[in-house]
C-alpha cells in the first residue's frame, strides 16, 4: 500500500470499534461537529452536491453531513473502522463506503464538489501528499477543510516544554499492545486530561483566563471525548504536527487557495479552495 501506516490503521481500527460514539448525545456530537465545520461554506454545496470523507472513522461527521448533500463517499483504510461507519450510517442511501488508502481512492479526478479530512493526515507517513491526493480528486473552486494537529505554535514555551514530556509518554505507550494501551489511556484520561478541563471549566466560570491551561477545550465535554482522544492521542506510533505556516504552505503546493483558519480550537482547521 502506498500514504499509509498499517499499523496506524490496525490501531484506530480497534479505537473506533471500541468508541464507536454510541454513547454521546446529539446535542454532543453537534457541538463537537460546529467546532470543525464553523468555517465550511454550506452555501456553497446542495442536495446535488457529491464530495468525500477521508479518513471517516465511525462516520461521526458524515452523519451531520449526509442529510446536506447528494452523495457522500466515506473513505477509511480500515475494514473495523469501515464497519462501525456503515453501522452508524445504515439509515443513509446516498453514502458509498471504500476501504482505501487517501492516495488509492477509486473515485474519478476532479470530480467531487467538496471534501473534508479531520484528524486524519498527520497520522500517513507523507501529510503534503495526503492533501495533494485529495486535491486531485476535488473539482476547480471545490471546498477542502482539513484539521491537522498543531505544533503548539501559537503557546507560550512553558507549554510547549509541558507537550515534549507528554510526548515520551506516546512514544513509549503506542508501542504496547492494544490491550495495554486502552486501559493506560483511560487511566491518563481520568487524572489528566479530566482534572486539568474541570480546572479550565472552573476558570472559565470565575473569570480568569483558561486558554492556555493543556486540555482546556474538554471543558465542556463528556468524559467520553477523553478517553477517546486520550488513546487516539497516547496510542497512535506516527503523528505530525505542523504549524499554522506550514499547513498553508503544503495547502497551496498542493493546488489550493483562498486558505482561511478557524481561530478556535481545535488547531488547526482550514478551509481552502481548489484552483
Amino acid at each position: 500500500m502506498g500514504n499509509i501506516d498499517k499499523e496506524v490503521v490496525e490501531d484506530f481500527g480497534k479505537e473506533w470499534s471500541e468508541y464507536d460514539q454510541s454513547d454521546l448525545s446529539s446535542q454532543q456530537v453537534k457541538e463537537a461537529f460546529n467546532q470543525y465545520f464553523s468555517i465550511f461554506p454550506f452555501d456553497k454545496i446542495d442536495e446535488k452536491s457529491v464530495g468525500f470523507d477521508m479518513g471517516c472513522g465511525s462516520g461521526r461527521w458524515a452523519d451531520l453531513v449526509a442529510t446536506r448533500v447528494g452523495t457522500l463517499n466515506c473513505i477509511d483504510p480500515s475494514d473495523k473502522a469501515l464497519s462501525v461507519a456503515k453501522d452508524k450510517l445504515q439509515r443513509y442511501d446516498n453514502i458509498n463506503f471504500l476501504c482505501s488508502s487517501v492516495d488509492e481512492v477509486k473515485i474519478p479526478l476532479n470530480s467531487q464538489d467538496f471534501g473534508y479530512s479531520l484528524g486524519v493526515l498527520h497520522h500517513v507517513p507523507d501529510t503534503e501528499a495526503g492533501i495533494r491526493s485529495c486535491s486531485k480528486l476535488l473539482k476547480q473552486g471545490a471546498p477542502f477543510l482539513l484539521y491537522l494537529y498543531y505544533n503548539l505554535d501559537n503557546k507560550p514555551s512553558w507549554f510547549r516544554f509541558i507537550w515534549k514530556l507528554s510526548d515520551v509518554f506516546r512514544l513509549f505507550i503506542s508501542s504496547l499492545p492494544f490491550g495495554l494501551k486502552k486501559p493506560i489511556c483511560n487511566l491518563i484520561s481520568l487524572i489528566v486530561y479530566l482534572p486539568l478541563a474541570r480546572l479550565a471549566f472552573i476558570f472559565e466560570k470565575i473569570g480568569l483566563p483558561h486558554k492556555n491551561i493543556p486540555l482546556s477545550d474538554y471543558r465542556n465535554k463528556k468524559f467520553y471525548f477523553m478517553k477517546t482522544d486520550a488513546l487516539d492521542r497516547f496510542g497512535t506510533k506516527l503523528e505530525q504536527r505542523f504549524s499554522r505556516l506550514d499547513i498553508e504552505k503544503m495547502l497551496i503546493n498542493c493546488g489550493f487557495e483562498n486558505i482561511q483558519f478557524s481561530e478556535g480550537t481545535p488547531y488547526w482547521v482550514s478551509i481552502a479552495y481548489k484552483k
